[in-house]
């Protein structure tokens, strides 16, 4: 029960992430839209005086509740983190059943391959040295189990990881039917996986392929 209350905080943590993540994305567009005055840019003209072209009132709200978010978007995922960590030393010390992957009402079974989507990921820098164009990643599931030997486990998968995107599987329904079909068809070659580990985005490859176990991946996902 313990686990599951854990589980199930863990997810509101991370739907609250994604909240303050969607305000940051929107909050970046408008500051760094053409013309505007970007995360850092000077809100006073060549001469010294305040820039006409500017709402310098909101500009200046607008980046306070950037750097409040930034710092609560921190917190947040320091929670994750030690909820993950917490719930990983839980499962080291529980009896594994069958070969490590098994289903619940909150989980799903990567049978097939893994349970992921994409809604506008991309985080780089512009080429601005004071402006950054980011666009929040928002991550559907997290890593609930991995087998041992599996795929996902010698690809370097991680308990917790928190799948963006798996292959060209995007966001959308029929999500688990479509992830099987690109897990098989793509069996025996490397996939490109985009995950967020410990609020970082990361890039993986991970190759469907048969084994002792379960499935051509071999882990869990918690949505």
């Amino acid at each position: 029960m313990v686990g599951a209350n854990l589980k199930s905080e863990t997810m509101k943590l991370m739907d609250k992430r994604s909240a303050m993540e969607a305000e940051m994305n929107a909050i970046i567009e408008q500051l760094c839209q053409p013309g505007g005055p970007g995360l850092s840019g000077n809100l006073v003209d060549s001469e010294g005086f305040p820039r006409a072209d500017i709402d310098i009132p909101v500009v200046r709200a607008q980046r306070h509740r950037l750097a409040e978010l930034k710092n609560d978007h921190q917190e947040i995922t320091e929670k994750i983190n030690v909820n993950i960590q917490v719930l990983h030393s839980a499962k080291l010390t529980s009896t594994p059943k069958d070969s490590g992957v098994e289903t619940n009402q909150n989980a799903s079974v990567a049978t097939a391959g893994a349970s992921a989507s994409l809604q506008n990921l991309v985080l780089r820098d512009s080429s601005s040295a004071n402006d950054v164009d980011m666009i929040s990643s928002m991550p559907f599931a997290m890593v609930d189990e991995i087998a041992d030997a599996s795929p996902a486990a010698e690809d370097g998968l991680q308990l917790g990881d928190q799948i963006v995107k798996f292959g060209n599987v995007k966001a959308g329904d029929s999500l688990l039917q479509r992830l099987a079909s690109e897990a098989q068809a793509n069996q025996g070659h490397p996939v490109p996986v985009i995950i967020m580990r410990q609020g970082a985005l990361l890039n993986l490859s991970l190759t469907p392929r048969t084994w002792q176990g379960r499935g051509l991946l071999g882990y869990v996902i918690y949505t």
